[in-house]
């Protein structure tokens, strides 16, 4: 259980890394064929807003990283869950505001994870 629950940590960690580059250094080209729903004459407009969005993705993917260099398991497992637990909620957030499929590119790897860490946790 726990391989697998660092496998999908890992999955969210390099996902966070793929919105931090779309949103930080190709929000103006790639992005748009990712966002699809976003108005197009919004981008060049909106561009230092994503990049800021893309920085805070990048922390939650150092997080994310950082808890799979952790050798205690205790503070592995504090660590995992706090970080899986805020893309989560990002997850949620984006879900309720701008579109469910924010939940199923977000939450969902993110509760997985957690899932799998609490059931290699208790079990």
């Amino acid at each position: 259980m726990l391989l697998v629950a660092k496998i999908i940590t890992a999955i969210v960690a390099l996902l966070h890394l793929y919105f931090l580059w779309l949103e930080m250094f190709v929000w103006t080209t790639k992005a748009k064929k990712v966002f699809r729903n976003f108005p197009e004459d919004l981008f060049e407009p909106t561009k230092s807003m994503a990049a800021n969005q893309g920085l805070y993705n990048g922390f939650l993917s150092a997080g994310l990283i950082w808890s799979l260099l952790i050798q205690d398991a205790l503070w592995q497992f504090n660590v995992a869950l706090f970080f899986l637990s805020c893309v989560l909620v990002a997850g949620l957030y984006g879900a309720y505001s701008v579109s469910k499929k924010i939940f199923m590119a977000q939450g969902i790897p993110a509760l997985l994870g957690i899932v799998f860490f609490l059931l290699s946790y208790y079990i």
